[in-house]
């Protein structure tokens, strides 16, 4: 799965190495640092999903621990028909 990512003005397309209900760990060189806010939109094969996270671990060179804040329930994961 793939997500673009926005964090101040760092900005870039991801991809996710795991996902759970409380957050994911993106693959990434670039930096953010731990508690900054990250914008989120998943590439789904609907269109996108949008969340809202905070980063909890910055592993430089590898990637970050994302915790989610927000996600509108039209955009969680298995929902059917976005009730």
């Amino acid at each position: 799965m793939w997500v673009v990512w926005k964090c101040g003005r760092i900005e870039d397309t991801l991809r996710v190495k795991d996902l759970s209900v409380g957050g994911l760990f993106v693959e990434t060189v670039k930096a953010c640092p731990v508690d900054a806010t990250v914008e989120l939109r998943f590439l789904v094969e609907d269109g996108e999903s949008k969340a809202d996270a905070t980063v909890r671990c910055a592993n430089t060179g590898s990637g970050l621990g994302l915790k989610f804040k927000t996600v509108r329930r039209k955009d969680r994961f298995g929902e059917l028909g976005g009730q």
